[in-house]
């Protein structure tokens, strides 16, 4: 059985990926013949998937890809940061990594839709965009591995409050700050620590989470973008955020369980929270 899954999962993920890669429009070549430098590359949106929300909504997933070790990006909202239609703000990022971030942002989508959302990026002179086709071929469920069983980690931002698990919706914590001065950052994690039949791996912990910035003015310093969790008081994580500059902000906390970055490509299981930081 365990066999006959991965086989499944491993086939959807070439599904999915052959699908999103033939979706990308780019100006200067096809996706797979563009090279990665430490920069001057493009920075491109990546299509996760659809999924049901618990009421019955649906909600468009959506990563990038930065082909860049080096360069991070800023790209303000706007012509060159645009979803569309309804856009050109739709929750995404503003703030780009190195390399690959999975399920950075979700858009919900009316019932009625017709057509489809494009998020197109600009940057370094090459323009990328890529369509969220509600397709059934694209539908994905992170908040549970049907095949394995496996669910994304739980946050919480206080002992016994509301819980967040699986892709970001809206903002889940608003906090206030002064320039200079560290703004606390506190979040609960817990995980079912499920392991999947046949593994050899045995995870170090059962979830591990990162701080990252996802829109502001100018950047932040975390004293731990990887603050260590501390399961033996209730999985309490702790670290703090220090801004150089006054503004909105909004940073993701991203926690993944024992499958690592994007679930292995499964879009299960991870979970990412946004929180807005008014700093004056």
């Amino acid at each position: 059985m365990a066999y006959r899954t991965m086989a499944t999962r491993v086939c959807q993920a070439l599904v999915l990926t052959g699908a999103v890669l033939t979706a990308v429009h780019t100006v200067s070549a096809q996706l797979p013949l563009q090279v990665i430098r430490e920069s001057g590359e493009s920075l491109t949106p990546a299509y996760e998937g659809w999924y049901y929300l618990p009421d019955g909504r649906r909600a468009a997933l959506m990563g990038y890809f930065n082909r860049n070790t080096r360069q991070t990006l800023d790209i303000p909202v706007g012509p060159n940061n645009r979803v569309e239609p309804g856009g050109p703000d739709m929750g995404q990022p503003t703030h780009f990594n190195q390399r690959r971030g999975w399920g950075v942002f979700a858009v919900i989508v009316p019932q009625d839709m017709k057509g489809t959302y494009t998020w197109t990026i600009v940057s370094n002179g090459k323009t990328e965009s890529i369509p969220m086709n509600m397709g059934a071929d694209y539908v994905v469920e992170p908040f549970k591995d049907a095949a394995m069983g496996n669910k994304p980690p739980v946050l919480a931002f206080d002992q016994g409050g509301k819980t967040f698990t699986g892709p970001p919706l809206g903002i889940a914590k608003e906090l206030t700050g002064t320039v200079g001065s560290p703004v606390a950052l506190d979040l609960f994690v817990s995980d079912d620590a499920h392991e999947e039949p046949g593994s050899l791996r045995k995870p170090a912990a059962p979830a591990t989470l990162q701080w990252h910035l996802h829109r502001g003015p100018a950047s932040v310093k975390f004293a731990q973008e990887r603050p260590k969790i501390d399961f033996a008081a209730n999985g309490k994580a702790s670290t703090t955020a220090t801004f150089s500059t006054p503004g909105e902000y909004v940073l993701r906390a991203q926690s993944n369980d024992a499958t690592g970055e994007g679930g292995g490509g499964f879009q299960c299981c991870w979970t990412n929270v946004h929180v807005k930081v008014t700093v004056k």
